[in-house]
């Protein structure tokens, strides 16, 4: 272990570890960086590829993304303009590694965590 990665154990609070994973804690920013895994969509198309999203939270998402580096946004010179949303080489990276490790885990694991969360909502459900 580095000296780096045992301060970062000492105070996880301030370690990449947390700015890391903070990139997944809002529902829906890990389910565009997905619909964008396939190539650069316009807003309508992300809108219609993820379905279930509001406008304005698309657009919170869009948002944290982009300032986080892991989506571009591009906008060409067309009337109207045409903006394109599409990931980075940072953003791929997630998309690739650690968000398709992650969503291999949920295919394998799934059923048993979402009985194991039934079973402990119905342990604590008061009569």
């Amino acid at each position: 272990m580095t000296d780096a990665d045992a301060h970062c154990y000492e105070a996880v609070a301030d370690c990449r570890l947390r700015a890391a994973t903070d990139l997944l804690a809002h529902t829906w920013d890990p389910v565009v960086l997905a619909a964008l895994r396939e190539g650069p969509r316009r807003r309508r198309e992300l809108r219609a590829a993820i379905g279930g999203v509001s406008d304005k939270v698309l657009t919170d998402s869009l948002r944290r993304l982009l300032a986080a580096g892991l989506i571009g946004r591009r906008a060409g010179a067309a009337a109207p303009p045409r903006v394109d949303y599409a990931l980075t080489g940072l953003g791929q990276s997630l998309v690739e590694g650690p968000m398709r490790a992650l969503a291999r885990w949920a295919v394998d694991h799934g059923d048993e965590l979402l009985a194991a969360q039934e079973g402990q909502e119905r342990d604590t459900t008061v009569d």
